[in-house]
């Protein structure tokens, strides 16, 4: 049985009107952040049912309360090495907005980390790595202390055509 943390629903008093609360989470040496109003849940990690044909970072698929979600390693997607997943090892459930609706989609990442508040000016622009690497997923970049976190643009970065099989092979 997984345990699960359910988010994206409360009010912050102390939130400031212009500053945005980021969920942020650790994949290896890195720390990245997501707006924390398109996490869903966070969930331990438990066993997905594959697909077949569906690229290497695709888990598969859970049954979330009747809706099959999708879910991926995002180590793997970003090329990084695999690792074991552990007792910290969590699946981020995300509501990811496509062209044309709105999905959820689960992200397996090493650990969640914090909850930090940013401001857009303490969000700095990605930087440009020109036409080398595409860069669209991030949001930008921000600093808390002596850390770096890469902030994600979740809609982009889940909204490659490969996710998409994975949708239209399970409804099939």
């Amino acid at each position: 049985m997984s345990a699960q943390i359910e988010l994206g629903s409360e009010n912050n008093n102390e939130l400031n009107e212009h500053e945005d609360q980021y969920l942020t989470f650790v994949l290896g040496e890195e720390e990245y952040g997501v707006d924390i109003l398109r996490v869903q849940e966070i969930r331990g990690w438990d066993t997905v049912t594959s697909i077949p044909n569906a690229p290497a970072y695709i888990k598969g698929v859970i049954n979330l309360r009747g809706t099959i979600v999708s879910i991926v390693d995002l180590r793997e997607r970003f090329g990084m090495d695999s690792v074991e997943y552990n007792d910290l090892t969590v699946v981020v459930v995300l509501r990811v907005k496509g062209d044309e609706k709105e999905r959820i989609m689960g992200i397996v990442v090493d650990a969640v980390s914090e909850v930090y508040n940013f401001s857009d000016s303490g969000i700095k622009d990605a930087p440009d790595m020109g036409y080398a690497i595409n860069m669209d997923y991030m949001k930008g970049m921000a600093t808390i202390e002596e850390k770096m976190i890469i902030i994600l643009n979740i809609d982009e970065l889940m909204s490659l055509k490969d996710l998409d099989v994975v949708t239209q092979a399970v409804q099939k």
